[in-house]
């Protein structure tokens, strides 16, 4: 379902004057919201950009790095933790000590 940004009317007379901004998830078929869910204010659909997962999106990435990811490809991850570097994935010593 697609997310729609909204914006709380400021004034009548300035169509770019917009106060609180929220998001909300409707069907591509609903009528835009005219008042706020919750305060009841009058409201306006804002036009954004739309978030298209490509090649280097967030979600590309953070899958691309994902622990099962890594060691299928043959790499060790190694993650900061108070006494070092803990190891999470991959072959190589369990915990490397920090540089000091």
């Amino acid at each position: 379902m697609p997310t729609y940004v909204y914006g709380v009317i400021l004034s009548e007379d300035d169509d770019e004057a917009v106060g609180e901004v929220f998001e909300v998830e409707q069907s591509i078929h609903d009528k835009p919201l005219t008042k706020h869910p919750v305060t009841g204010e009058p409201v306006r659909r804002l036009l954004c950009a739309p978030f298209v997962a490509g090649t280097w999106s967030p979600l590309k990435s953070k899958q691309a790095m994902s622990d099962r990811n890594l060691a299928k490809r043959g790499f060790t991850k190694y993650v900061k933790t108070g006494s070092g570097y803990e190891k999470t994935v991959g072959k190589g010593p369990s915990l490397l000590p920090p540089n000091g």
